[in-house]
């Protein structure tokens, strides 16, 4: 499936973008919350996901990022989570919310989703603040909620989003 906003088009990961991907996941800034990457895990974990969909995120027949969306199917939990990497170049433009709001847009509209979550780690300020612009709000603080790229254990925070609460 294709999702597009104004300056962005969403498209499901191809073969031939496990390069470039793997390019943006190594970038200095990029590496610091998303460590360990390169084509083959590129390939292996996003090009045929198994339990999410990866989206290649371009702008201006470029791509720039990757977003990831999971979907919890059971009646009684249904919601659905985002993750998100942008290039360090495509930062700071707008186009990182662009895409969440696109993603927003169709989990709650078209999927029939009433909850959305994203999961940055605490120390990611920067992302924090965008996701709070959309509407998402803090649920909780996960301690040691993953390995940073130093081995050591790292606090996440959950947000949600509600269809109730989205503007987009």
């Amino acid at each position: 499936m294709i999702l597009r906003g104004e300056r962005v088009l969403l498209r499901p990961v191809e073969e031939g973008d496990a390069g470039r991907l793997a390019e943006i996941l190594s970038e200095l800034e990029v590496a610091r919350w998303w460590h360990g990457y390169d084509e083959e895990r590129v390939r292996r974990e996003y090009v045929e996901p198994v339990g999410e969909e990866a989206y290649a995120i371009e702008a201006g027949g470029e791509v720039v990022g990757l977003l990831l969306v999971s979907e919890e199917q059971d009646a009684d939990y249904r919601h659905a989570g985002l993750d998100i990497a942008l290039a360090t170049a495509a930062q700071g433009q707008g186009l990182g919310s662009e895409t969440l709001r696109v993603a927003a847009r169709h989990l709650f509209q078209e999927r029939g989703h009433h909850r959305i979550t994203i999961d940055p780690a605490a120390a990611n300020a920067r992302a924090i603040r965008a996701y709070e612009r959309i509407g998402f709000r803090p649920v909780g603080l996960m301690r040691d909620y993953e390995r940073g790229a130093d081995g050591t254990w790292h606090d996440g925070l959950l947000m949600d989003l509600l269809a109730a609460e989205f503007d987009g």
